[in-house]
């Protein structure tokens, strides 16, 4: 770090995060070290809980008093001016490199491989998550030197909070010219959390410590394992494609998780079924595109989410683990966890033996005599006795699932879907791709899957009808990004209209 200018650094963190607490102490540590120090703060929109850029420039004390002149600091970051950047979040280096404030010949960009979702990505009705490693590309292209490292982990690991990873992170990275020791010292001053402060400080700072590039969990995952049980569907998936076979793992533990080992069978026996289409259509030349994407969206609606679903997820362990974890809860604290639990009777039929939810659905006095028992929401408290026995007791019902309506309407709705890809493939194989895709209009539950299936039914009566169109595929891509687009569906109205 040159010593005859100023050192500029900027932090960028969401609202909760500590930003203003790490600027403090580097103030603090500049201060000791023989700096002068100014830093400011510029609030951002609040995207997720408030994003903040924090401004610090440090100035050697001693160069200022040799010039025998106060030095002129500025109050804002500046593209192309910024010595060190550090981002709490991966989307917040993202943000940094946008602004400018990235430049391959000053910048020391220290980040966070973690995400915390952005409103418009968790209320968009299809993967409305942005793309980390475009992120990660980024870095390496714009920054000087990269340090990469998860800091939500070791703050969790230490049992602080993120200000103390950043503020260790920094330390490690030796971007500043001051010794771990010093940084420390600031720590143990402030009096606050110290011993956990110090905890995560000495977990980030050993993690940047030569850090360069994403950490491993940054990298695609490796092959997961699903168990001995299930050994035996294993060999079947090395038959597929090469490039499909990561997926087609996770798809068969997400299947098997989700019901028995027979479901797993069946999901391999209908994904080997569509890679002999693949096959057969000369999906080699795509690199066997089809039978990727259906390893993802086969196993997505294979799984849908029921009421013994939502139940059997809302009782495991590592929920309430989680839970614990997020608040920071002593092992001799106790945490409690309510549910609000509010199904439909639609959803209720659909949990029935097909025969007894079609009648009651069919009868509208059998409906509204039985949508009287459930007209009101439910409070239940998972971490009582009583309330987890109910859940539990409900998410074991996901045996006699194969009976249930919402099994067999899932059923046909599936078997139909894999009937026009198999068809459109040997002649549109990009159609059939698009056609496999549209899948991810089906989610969730309640309202949210009715609205999602319903997209999806329109979107399937376009394609019977204008299939033959030699352009289709990319018009059905359009009419899908156009049910994502909105909920109320007034996108996908205008699109089917400009259609006809």
């Amino acid at each position: 770090m040159v010593e005859n200018r100023s050192i500029n650094i900027a932090i960028l963190a969401i609202g909760g995060q500590g930003g203003g607490v790490v600027a403090e102490w580097i103030v603090q540590l500049a201060e000791r070290a023989g700096y002068l120090a100014q830093y400011t703060s510029v609030p951002g929109v609040a995207q997720r809980t408030g994003a903040t850029i924090y401004y610090i420039e440090l100035f050697p004390e001693a160069l200022a008093k040799a010039r025998g002149k106060e030095p002129v600091l500025a109050l804002m970051p500046v593209p192309g001016d910024v010595d060190i950047v550090i981002a709490s979040e991966l989307m917040e280096a993202g943000r940094a490199m946008q602004r400018g404030l990235v430049t391959p010949d000053r910048t020391t960009l220290i980040a966070s491989t973690h995400r915390i979702y952005a409103i418009s990505e968790r209320s968009a009705m299809g993967d409305g998550r942005s793309n980390g490693s475009e992120v990660f590309a980024a870095g390496e292209a714009r920054a000087r030197r990269l340090v990469w490292l998860d800091m939500e982990a070791a703050a969790r690991q230490g049992g602080s909070v993120i200000s103390a990873a950043m503020f260790g992170a920094l330390a490690g990275s030796g971007a500043l010219p001051f010794p771990r020791a010093l940084f420390e010292e600031v720590i143990r001053v402030g009096g606050r959390a110290v011993e956990a402060n110090l905890s995560t400080f000495a977990i980030a700072h050993d993690d940047a410590v030569g850090a360069v590039q994403p950490p491993e969990s940054a990298q695609p995952s490796p092959k997961r394992r699903v168990g001995a049980a299930v050994a035996p569907l294993l060999a079947r998936i090395e038959t597929l494609p090469f490039i499909a076979q990561d997926m087609a793992r996770e798809g068969l533990r997400r299947t098997v998780d989700y019901q028995d080992i027979a479901y797993g069978r069946l999901y391999l026996d209908r994904l080997a079924a569509i890679a002999g289409v693949d096959h057969a259509s000369g999906g080699e030349r795509y690199r066997y595109e089809l039978t990727t994407e259906m390893a993802r969206y086969l196993a997505l609606w294979m799984s849908f989410e029921d009421t013994f679903r939502v139940a059997d997820l809302k009782t495991r362990s590592t929920r309430f683990a989680r839970f614990r974890n997020e608040v920071k809860a002593a092992p001799d604290q106790i945490v409690g966890v309510t549910e609000f639990m509010h199904p439909r009777i639609e959803e209720v039929c659909d949990s029935l033996p097909a025969a007894v939810g079609r009648a009651i659905l069919g009868s509208p006095l059998l409906r509204r005599g039985f949508g009287r028992l459930f007209r009101r929401g439910r409070r239940i408290r998972t971490t009582s006795l009583g309330g987890f026995l109910l859940l539990y007791t409900l998410a074991a019902g996901r045996r006699l699932r194969r009976m249930t309506l919402r099994y067999q309407r899932e059923l046909a709705a599936i078997e139909a879907w894999l009937g026009r890809i198999v068809a459109a493939a040997p002649t549109h194989y990009a159609l059939a791709v698009e056609i496999a895709i549209c899948q991810k209009l089906i989610k969730g539950y309640g309202d949210t899957h009715a609205r999602g299936a319903a997209s999806f039914a329109r979107l399937m009566q376009a394609c019977d009808q204008h299939k033959a169109r030699p352009d289709f595929a990319a018009t059905l891509r359009s009419l899908r990004d156009a049910a994502l687009a909105d909920d109320s569906g007034s996108a996908l109205d205008k699109a089917i209209a400009d259609l006809e």
